[in-house]
């Protein structure tokens, strides 16, 4: 069964493939900063020599093993839609975006247990849990040793800050692991800081390298922060309803975890008896034995319904976001990438 995006406005889920012409691919939202992406690509190479051969073999593992680059993408494209010149510091601070959240990839698989990512075994699962956590500190202390380079103290406190935030949001999600009364508020409290605050800080990094003014600073870090939640509803979605071919993860990985996410909260906040205990278990005992009741249950209440409509708010929210920045090919792809973020299937 295909995935399906809600349809901007509507008050129910529409199918919405990439297919259609309301969403762009990928591809063409990159090709305004194509020669930034390249750069990027190259500074990445440069930045990962080691002396030390393993974190050579597994940093590289990881960041070769595809993905969207959807966060260096995003500081590219706010970057120039302020004005920056092509493969301006924003290429630096790209690089720093992505190696930040290879570094949370690695410490994420490993305290998950995760066992497949991108369609591949999860660097733990090759390297043993020690590798992936040292060199995971390896690419944190690398992607400050690129700030200090661009000279802006600024830069180092919204980094700083959203590495401190990215670590709580770690051991809140923690705390809710195996946590049948875990709350949205709690839920939502989490996807920002695990993800939302990293689309935001590399939003407004890109304007701070810039020198672009405060007042569009503040509506990127905005667009970027909306534009993370939406792209974590989504995931959280497609964990009940994507398929491995495309997304290199199982559906009900959250599950398998005891991670409740919103589906799985909304439906749970509308059964009652042995339904609402099925899923109360489920949650605590973690694995997949009850996984087709599960997302039965999911189906009957909403929750994935319910899920997108709280994605394309904030979808829409980005968009809005958007307003005050200046005309161009850039907020264009800008706006098409918060679009996408809604719309993907992977």
């Amino acid at each position: 069964m295909p995935f399906k995006a809600p349809a901007r406005g509507s008050g129910s889920v529409s199918i919405r493939t990439m297919t259609d012409d309301t969403y762009t691919p990928i591809e063409r939202i990159r090709a305004p900063v194509s020669d930034d992406l390249i750069a990027v690509d190259a500074t990445t190479r440069a930045e990962l020599a080691s002396d030390v051969a393993l974190v050579n073999q597994v940093a590289g593992y990881i960041l070769t093993g595809g993905g969207k680059r959807l966060r260096p993408l995003l500081v590219l494209l706010a970057a120039r839609a302020c004005g920056a010149a092509a493969l301006g510091p924003q290429v630096a601070a790209a690089v720093i975006i992505e190696f930040i959240h290879t570094a949370t990839l690695l410490h994420d698989d490993v305290v998950d247990g995760s066992e497949q990512r991108r369609g591949r075994h999860t660097a733990h699962t090759v390297f043993g849990n020690s590798a992936s956590v040292l060199v995971g500190d390896f690419l944190y202390s690398r992607a400050f040793q690129i700030m200090v380079r661009l000279n802006s103290v600024k830069v180092l406190e919204i980094l700083a800050q959203a590495t401190n935030v990215i670590a709580e949001g770690e051991v809140l999600q923690l705390m809710n692991a195996g946590d049948p009364d875990t709350t949205e508020e709690r839920y939502l409290a989490v996807i920002y800081r695990k993800t939302a605050k990293l689309f935001e800080a590399g939003a407004q990094v890109a304007a701070v390298v810039s020198g672009a003014p405060e007042a569009l600073e503040s509506a990127l870090a905005s667009y970027g922060r909306h534009v993370g939640n939406a792209f974590q509803l989504v995931d959280d979605a497609l964990d009940y309803q994507g398929s491995f071919a495309e997304r290199g993860k199982n559906v009900g990985d959250d599950l398998a975890e005891g991670k409740p996410t919103l589906p799985l909260i909304h439906a749970l906040k509308h059964t009652s008896g042995a339904e609402n205990l099925l899923l109360r278990e489920a949650i605590q005992q973690g694995g997949l034995d009850s996984l087709p009741r599960v997302l039965a249950a999911i189906e009957s209440t909403g929750g994935l319904n319910y899920t997108l409509k709280l994605a394309q708010r904030e979808t829409d929210l980005a968009l809005a976001a958007l307003e005050p920045i200046p005309e161009s090919v850039h907020k264009d792809a800008l706006k098409k990438l918060a679009m996408f973020a809604v719309a993907r299937t992977f």
